[in-house]
């Protein structure tokens, strides 16, 4: 049997989608899960900074699902987010699943699966992770990640870099 035909739909859906655009990294399956971005640091024995940790929020006033991809010994001031986005709520597992197609843990930035004819999140890339020439992104499950810089993170999403952590 395929390796790749073994692993998770969520990981074959982020290794699709990288395959599309020739990205130069496959995934990788960890021995370990990585559910928290000091777990994936671990794993991979890089600085936590490197960690290109997604964090989910839900915006009220759409219900849309905002993403921010930031580096992982950062977290995401959301009044900074705010004026992007307008009020937001925390976003529990269940909601994250429906809105991104992955679980907590292994939200990747590409690969998206709605359900139920979602939109896709909104995304933003946290300014904090051009510390770092090279960085690591979830690939749609716990044991799964991919090497890439932060140029190729903008270049994947085409999403906007900003100032989104706090101080």
């Amino acid at each position: 049997m395929n390796e790749l035909a073994s692993r998770p739909e969520g990981f074959q859906r982020v290794h699709a989608a990288l395959t599309a655009v020739d990205h130069p990294h496959a995934p990788l399956w960890l021995e370990v899960a990585a559910r928290t971005a000091q777990e994936a640091a671990d794993a991979l024995g890089v600085t936590l900074g490197q960690i290109a940790k997604s964090v989910v929020f839900r915006r009220k006033v759409d219900d849309t699902a905002v993403l921010v991809i930031t580096s992982g010994d950062k977290r995401v001031d959301e009044s900074k987010l705010k004026p992007l986005t307008g009020p937001l709520a925390r976003a529990d597992a269940d909601y994250v699943k429906a809105r991104t197609g992955f679980s907590i843990g292994g939200v990747s930035p590409a690969g998206f699966a709605p359900a139920d004819g979602a939109a896709p999140p909104q995304l933003y890339i946290d300014r904090e992770l051009f510390r770092f020439d090279v960085i690591w992104a979830a690939a749609g499950h716990p044991n799964g990640v991919f090497q890439l810089s932060p140029d190729a993170l903008v270049a994947l999403t085409g999403a906007p870099v900003i100032d989104v952590v706090q101080a």
